[in-house]
């Protein structure tokens, strides 16, 4: 037990160790307590100090300077602190965060869902839920004539070449045909009868309405004052579009245009409407069927949505078409052309932040840009387990892109290590970047000094560029916790010079 001498002696030695520690200023009291603790070490363990000394080093160090994967986002110098964007939420919540939650459906539709399915019977039900999931993931856009027409010229030259002199026109026509069958896939357009359309509902009902309950966060986040009263649904199916967007905007919503060529589905969606009944009231009202687009071009929606519907149009003709009879009928969120009737033009809301053609096709290794969003599946006596539904997604908006936020989207899942982060990032130069964030160079207490060093991929490094990171908002800090789909808050220097396109790197 320590006599008060003891306490006293304590007490002065710590008042001289304050004193001594401001004499020598932060640098040196740093100096002067690794070598104390490098003496202290040494004192115990005489033969172990290399060791110890090698980990103690390895600990002192945030990132090293250089990685074989540091290749850094080009033109992003700084955190956007320009308008306080954080006040007072933790970087958990910066506003580039866009994640959703496991989504779950609405209980009223999850019941209408099973007792559907239980009044019909429907005979191997898992089985055919399985078969067509398979199907719908593994179908392919139909070929278009003038592909058909340039591999037949193709195989007829082959097969002239080979051609032996007894060989006829007829015959050589017949394996032209043959060679094309084997190797062309046969697109067959879908028709959804009653069995069909409740086979359908039990595969995607879950999955459509996560995916679609992304597009629609991702718009209310961003624009938390668009309030839509009007929304239409081309290609509506069971209807999830009409359940995600009343959960999104039921208080605005006033109508809702469900569209489907199939009278099935359409009957259908109204039976989950009024929870597997036709004598119930709807659970959504405002909600009207229709088989055909209104003829009007005056007819025009605030958000006109076409979820998993245009890939089942038989030609690139078509879903142009069709894409650009939906941008007539838009005042808000859809398509991309200049409408006649609407001056306003349109821009890419999202995921991309820019105009340009999508550096992941145009890439020698081309990518899907896709997304993940979890859910909970209706629960059907095979579906248990929580699921990931993985889509493709494109917003367009009137306005300008001056409206819109332009930092870079993350593509990929954030790969995350001790005192950095990987992030690939899709630019507004057009460009993906695989961007290296160090808690070095981009943590809480960098104050001013170097942000990035500049990296083109497979190009040399460029001067690192300057930048005040304000406490509490740190790009590292940020990165940290974002995620697959979010928008990382940087921003990109007007006056760095643009660089030309590169490849995705190999994560």
């Amino acid at each position: 037990m320590s006599t008060p001498s003891s306490h006293w002696l304590m007490l002065s030695r710590a008042k001289s160790r304050r004193k001594f520690r401001a004499s020598l200023g932060a640098e040196g009291h740093f100096r002067f307590c690794f070598r104390f603790a490098c003496e202290g070490m040494a004192a115990a363990s005489g033969k172990r100090l290399p060791s110890i000394l090698g980990r103690w080093r390895r600990g002192l160090r945030m990132a090293p300077q250089s990685r074989a994967l540091a290749a850094l986002v080009r033109g992003v110098s700084q955190v956007d602190n320009k308008s306080d964007f954080l006040g007072k939420k933790p970087h958990r919540r910066h506003p580039g965060i866009l994640r959703l939650p496991c989504v779950q459906l609405p209980q009223a539709l999850a019941d209408a869902a099973q007792l559907l399915l239980l009044q019909n019977a429907v005979p191997n039900v898992e089985k055919h839920v399985q078969a067509l999931t398979n199907y719908l993931w593994s179908r392919h856009l139909p070929v278009e004539p003038e592909e058909l027409q340039r591999r037949a010229v193709s195989l007829e030259k082959k097969f002239l070449e080979n051609a032996d002199s007894s060989q006829t026109e007829e015959k050589l026509r017949g394996a032209v045909l043959r060679a094309l069958r084997k190797t062309t896939y046969h697109w067959q357009e879908l028709s959804y009868n009653e069995g069909l359309s409740l086979v359908y509902m039990a595969a995607r009902l879950d999955g459509g309405f996560a995916a679609v309950s992304r597009a629609f966060h991702e718009i209310r986040t961003r624009i938390p004052e668009f309030q839509p009263q009007t929304l239409m649904d081309f290609g509506s199916g069971t209807g999830s579009v009409t359940w995600a967007a009343h959960s999104a905007w039921g208080q605005s919503l006033r109508e809702y245009l469900c569209v489907d060529r199939s009278a099935a589905m359409l009957d259908l969606a109204e039976k989950l409407l009024k929870g597997g009944s036709e004598s119930r009231d709807p659970y959504v009202p405002g909600v009207f069927f229709r088989q055909f687009l209104p003829v009007s071009p005056k007819v025009q929606f605030d958000v006109v949505v076409s979820a998993f519907s245009l890939s089942e149009l038989p030609s690139k003709a078509d879903r142009t078409e069709t894409v650009q009879n939906l941008w007539r009928k838009t005042s808000g969120f859809l398509g991309k052309e200049k409408s006649p009737l609407d001056p306003r033009p349109g821009f890419v809301f999202a995921p991309c932040p820019h105009e340009l053609p999508c550096p992941q096709l145009t890439a020698s290794r081309s990518l899907a840009c896709s997304f993940s969003q979890g859910y909970h599946p209706i629960p059907f006596s095979w579906n248990k387990k929580l699921k990931e539904e993985k889509f493709s997604l494109v917003i367009l908006a009137r306005g300008s892109p001056e409206e819109a936020n332009r930092w870079p989207r993350i593509t990929q899942p954030v790969l995350k290590r001790p005192r950095h982060v990987h992030c690939h990032l899709c630019c507004s130069d057009g460009h993906m970047q695989h961007a290296v964030i160090t808690a070095r160079q981009h943590g809480r207490y960098g104050g001013v000094g170097d942000v990035t060093q500049i990296l083109g991929h497979g190009k040399k490094p460029q001067p690192t560029l300057t930048s005040l990171f304000l406490s509490h908002r740190d790009l590292y800090r940020c990165a940290r916790v974002s995620s697959w789909g979010d928008l990382l808050p940087v921003i990109t220097p007007s006056d760095f010079p643009p660089s030309s396109a590169q490849d995705p790197p190999k994560s």
